[in-house]
């Protein structure tokens, strides 16, 4: 690749924080004066050509929903699609990116890569240590070794890098000038929907804040339905931003979502700014 590329993944199924860390990254490389793109697979996108450059009005039933959720919220340029060579390629010829993230595609060898960095769920690690199906890996645990970063989204272990997340307050779906902070739907009983890897995570978020959910956990990249939504109090729905890049079409003023921000150990930024050099100086 003629620029250089970062891959952020994991070697688990289900959720572990990594696309908040992509989002982070690119505002930090940004900040240090590298012009970054993002590449993602699109999963559950149905577009008939790939690979594809979104904007923050692409559908999300065509080109996935955690590509639209990272160009709205890091107004970076990002192109989607099977074939993460192809969508790294239209993202040079059509933007003028320096350096290219890949949203995942820890296991999608056929993309040379100068830097990765694999992300680590802290609560639930490894499960019982199996590769699929037997247990929830994608790789074995000692593929851990050739990676240049871990980070771990919570408690860290053995010189991995720590990561938590915040998000404090909420957005209406329909009126996103409205946000308020989580502890203002106290004492109301709401419900909450989550259609990602680890829905409980979002859950205990709420939970932390001393909301009281009514939960409902949806398969990660669910396909919602407006009759989803509905239940028969008028109580506040709450959900994750994922999810609400697929149901603001419904329309429904009673639904709120939780955007969440990674927040990194400082010593992230200084290592991949020191790798990055590192690998400029071998070239």
């Amino acid at each position: 690749m003629a620029v250089p590329v970062i891959v952020v993944g994991n070697i688990s199924v289900g959720g572990t924080g990594k696309t908040p860390l992509v989002i982070w990254l690119v505002a930090y490389l940004r900040n240090a004066g590298w012009k970054p793109g993002i590449i993602s697979r699109g999963y559950r996108g149905n577009a008939g050509d790939w690979p594809q450059l979104i904007t923050r009005d692409s559908d999300p039933r065509v080109i996935g929903d955690e590509p639209l959720l990272i160009v709205r919220r890091s107004g970076t340029p990002v192109a989607v699609g099977p074939d993460r060579i192809k969508a790294a390629r239209i993202l040079l010829d059509q933007s003028e990116c320096d350096l290219i993230v890949s949203d995942d595609g820890l296991q999608h060898y056929p993309l040379e890569r100068d830097i990765e960095i694999a992300v680590v769920d802290g609560q639930r690690r490894y499960g019982n240590g199996s590769c699929l199906p037997a247990g929830p890996l994608r790789d074995p645990i000692d593929r851990l070794k050739s990676v240049d970063l871990i980070v771990c989204n919570g408690d860290p272990e053995n010189g991995e890098i720590a990561m938590g997340l915040c998000g404090e307050f909420a957005v209406n779906l329909c009126h996103p000038e409205k946000k308020i902070a989580l502890t203002e739907f106290i004492p109301k009983t709401c419900h909450a929907i989550a259609g990602i890897g680890n829905p409980q995570r979002f859950f205990d978020h709420l939970r932390g804040f001393g909301l009281q959910c009514d939960e409902h956990a949806f398969p990660d990249h669910y396909t919602y339905r407006c009759e989803d939504l509905v239940f028969p109090d008028e109580t506040p729905i709450l959900m994750t931003e994922k999810d609400a890049v697929k149901c603001e079409a419904f329309g429904l003023d009673n639904c709120w979502y939780v955007p969440v921000d990674a927040r990194p150990d400082i010593n992230l930024g200084v290592s991949i700014e020191e790798l990055l050099r590192k690998k400029i100086d071998e070239q």
